[in-house]
């Protein structure tokens, strides 16, 4: 081959392999704060909240959403791992979790932007509506109960998973009478066809069912539950998450971990504005900030200047 032949690959081979990284950067800088793709990983049992907010942003901004509905545990694994880089969680992360990403130069951006809280639910033919805490942990424990024959959670590695065993201080769920599935629609359908049994949900998918959920929903009970340290029974209510009498609250948090003005930052910025928090409030969840209602004062006449 001639020393002619030999620069006409090396020049092609040159301009084909800037072409592709012109083009892959083109790529990279479409997205901003109001445009391009991504995807976020979300927990499961808040995805209903996530859903309308996604819904909503996208409807003003030319920006497309990718949701990817998994356990805590996944979602953690998929932010660790540097597969998910936008993440909503219903906890903030923890100062072990937080030096993960120190070590590795990065600072998450986080934001919070709801309280939530985790019911406990029952099917319909029960005619008691109150439960306390503390008969729950003793039932986690081992210790039997008359009134609950069975605890259903959603996954074996979800947040309410996570968060009932931190109050039981208990490292792994009992293997008797503690069952599990894959998605809090499940856990519903599973109480309101068998008695005894209380499902641990999170509030938001009794707040925001589907449609297909109603007939469901109809034939539970959402308890009332009394604290470990308080007196008296309170529902899982907007009332009561705003007032912190409701027992088993928790927060709301985006994490971004772009490292630029991409749409993770956006998507916080709106969900943490003025719009994401009315969106927030009409979920029956309690907006981090509460959103501030404009009064119209209308002028008219009166009596005496109408004569």
């Amino acid at each position: 081959m001639s020393r002619f032949n030999i620069c006409v690959i090396l020049v092609s081979v040159i301009f084909i392999f800037s072409s592709c990284k012109k083009n892959e950067n083109e790529v990279a800088n479409d997205e901003s704060i109001l445009k391009g793709k991504a995807t976020i990983y979300v927990d499961e049992t808040i995805t209903p909240i996530v859903e309308d907010e996604v819904m909503v942003f996208e409807s003003k901004y030319d920006a497309k959403f990718t949701l990817i509905s998994k356990s805590e545990s996944e979602v953690l694994n998929s932010l660790f791992s540097k597969k998910a880089k936008i993440v909503i969680l219903a906890r903030n992360l923890t100062k072990k979790e937080l030096n993960i990403f120190e070590q590795s130069k990065i600072v998450p951006k986080i934001t919070k932007f709801a309280v939530d809280g985790i019911a406990f639910v029952a099917n319909k033919s029960s005619s008691d509506t109150l439960i306390a805490l503390k008969d729950v942990i003793g039932f986690m424990k081992g210790e039997r109960s008359s009134r609950i024959k069975g605890l259903v959670f959603d996954n074996p590695n979800s947040s309410t998973v996570n968060y009932m065993n931190n109050l039981a201080g208990l490292s792994e769920l009992a293997d008797k009478d503690v069952y599990t599935f894959k998605t809090n629609n499940e856990v519903l359908k599973f109480v309101s066809e068998n008695d005894g049994m209380i499902g641990v949900v999170g509030v938001n998918w009794l707040s925001q069912p589907k449609a297909s959920m109603n007939q469901v929903i109809n034939n539970i009970n959402v308890l009332s539950v009394k604290g470990l340290k308080m007196e008296g029974y309170y529902a899982p209510s907007q009332n009561n998450f705003a007032e912190g009498t409701y027992p088993l609250l928790r927060d709301l948090y985006i994490v971004n971990c772009q490292g630029s003005s991409g749409l993770g930052m956006g998507i916080a910025s709106f969900v943490a504005g003025d719009i994401g928090q009315r969106i927030v409030l009409k979920s029956g969840l309690l907006p981090y900030k509460i959103p501030s209602r404009k009064l119209n004062i209308v002028h008219g006449q009166s009596n005496s200047e109408k004569k």
